[in-house]
């Protein structure tokens, strides 16, 4: 049987599986009932808590597993694969840290099937206090943006929802919770064939990646090729984020350093090399003095602070080759 919409989430030992009995509630309570659902489970040992809970109180779902842990770029493929091997027009990918309004998966699936200029679409997402399972009017997302220099951000983070964002302009939707048109993908997906990377299928998130950014390279890539994105301002979903920003301004992003871990931060690190890398031909004069600007001030705030992340320009180099093919 096709459905018109695949959802897709990722699992991860106990970091998800908590999360689950609100989660797939909510989507078995949406309005809009022609999708199903697929997940791809990360977590190291085949038998844990998150495919416990799958099979025993929703066996209809799909679980599939890799080799170890994928990451989310590599899992998400496999499941845009599957989604579009099984005739699917729109892929949903979810975090399982979230609760959807019932009424969330229909409006952004009447939006993007009224305009065929949209590539995709994001919810309002706004912050789940979950430890006291409280919805809250604060913002998570309302949509990826870009600034000079190549350096995104999430629109309205930890403001106030009052509906000032409703109608503003996005490079893409995050991560999160992200719907794209899935014909719109394949004219923007990366195959290069000798890659062991690709065996998977095709890739739509690089998976140069393995988390962070990712989302971000494909919006700029669906930018690039032509297509917009929206946020449907009145499909709501809560999400109870572990990791997010505090401003926008050097000296914020520098303070919410503290509150990253080593490993989220060389992924970050990395991954905004590789988008600069790529997309570096592509930038007006001025915007490459904006990110060279962004590179010195990064590489002194390094050597005075985190030192560990000069080993990241190693790995960089080693995959440069392979970042210069996605540039052409």
């Amino acid at each position: 049987m096709s459905y018109a919409l695949t959802i897709g989430f990722i699992t991860y030992g106990k970091s998800t599986a908590k999360y689950l009995p609100y989660f797939l509630s909510s989507l078995k309570g949406q309005t809009f009932k022609d999708f199903n659902i697929l997940v791809f489970d990360n977590t190291e040992e085949a038998e844990n808590e998150n495919a416990l809970y799958i099979r025993n109180n929703y066996p209809e779902i799909e679980i599939a597993r890799g080799n170890g842990n994928l990451g989310f770029a590599a899992a998400f493929n496999r499941l845009i694969n599957k989604a579009k091997g099984g005739g699917a027009e729109y892929f949903l990918a979810l975090n399982p840290d979230m609760v959807l309004e019932p009424d969330a998966v229909e409006k952004m699936v009447k939006v993007l099937e009224g305009d065929s200029g949209l590539g995709s679409v994001c919810p309002k997402i706004l912050k789940w206090n979950f430890e006291n399972n409280k919805k809250t009017s604060i913002i998570d997302s309302c949509g990826i943006k870009v600034k000079s220099g190549l350096r995104f951000f999430d629109l309205g983070q930890n403001k106030f929802d009052k509906g000032q964002f409703n109608n503003a302009e996005i490079l893409g939707p995050s991560g999160a919770a992200a719907m794209y048109r899935i014909s719109v993908l394949e004219k923007v997906m990366i195959n290069p064939p000798h890659l062991p990377l690709a065996k998977g299928g095709d890739q739509y998130f690089d998976e140069l990646m393995f988390m962070y950014k990712e989302d971000c390279d494909l919006a700029y890539r669906l930018f690039l090729a032509g297509y917009r994105s929206k946020c449907v301002a009145d499909a709501v979903i809560y999400h109870d984020r572990t990791t997010y920003g505090k401003g926008e301004g050097d000296l914020q992003v520098a303070f919410n350093r503290k509150g990253k871990s080593r490993q989220v931060k060389k992924w970050a690190f990395l991954h905004q090399q590789i988008i600069f890398i790529k997309y570096w031909k592509l930038q007006s004069f001025w915007n490459k003095l904006a990110i060279i600007w962004y590179e010195i001030k990064m590489i002194i705030f390094i050597l005075l602070f985190e030192q560990y992340l000069l080993g990241e320009l190693l790995n960089l180099w080693k995959i440069k080759k392979e970042i210069i093919i996605r540039q052409k």
